[in-house]
């Protein structure tokens, strides 16, 4: 039997973990259904079904204070798909006291799972599909510093 597609989690988290599809699929489960405009493809509409990236990201550790706010608002993650497309999601955008997205790690879309290519980025609130990453392979959390003020131990500082 072929081994569940997994997705590195690493960063700013206790410890980098490894987790399969079928472990994705053991998290709570949301359902949407969505359309968004693919630039190669035209019209897409599809149904996804997987946990929230928030309630994955909670469940591995992440080293972000979530008892203040302000500061929580300089972490991004970064998802990358096994065809090297990157997309970037603020924290604001999935964090409950924010934003508050069901931006899914999707595990089946139309009904079929996707244990061998692995989960897909699905963020509902996007017209375009650009950030409908497939074949997720890794997803990092960091900071991001002002690059006047410098970058601190494991910050990334973003120039202009």
């Amino acid at each position: 039997m072929r081994r569940s597609a997994a997705v590195l989690f690493h960063g700013e988290l206790e410890a980098p973990v490894e987790l399969t599809v079928a472990q994705l699929r053991e998290l709570p489960s949301h359902s949407v259904r969505v359309g968004f405009d693919c630039l190669g493809s035209g019209r897409q509409e599809h149904s996804f079904e997987g946990p929230r990236l928030w309630d994955v990201l909670r469940s591995t550790g992440p080293q972000v204070d979530l008892t203040g706010r302000k500061q929580r608002l300089r972490h991004l993650l970064t998802v990358t798909g096994a065809d090297g497309h990157l997309a970037v999601v603020s924290w604001a955008e999935i964090d409950p006291d924010f934003g508050g997205q069901s931006i899914l790690l999707a595990t089946s879309i139309d009904g079929t799972p996707l244990d061998g290519p692995g989960p897909q980025l699905v963020v509902p609130a996007d017209a375009c599909g650009a950030r409908y990453i497939s074949g997720i392979t890794a997803v990092w959390l960091g900071a991001v510093t002002c690059p006047v003020g410098g970058a601190a131990a494991g910050e990334v500082a973003v120039g202009g």
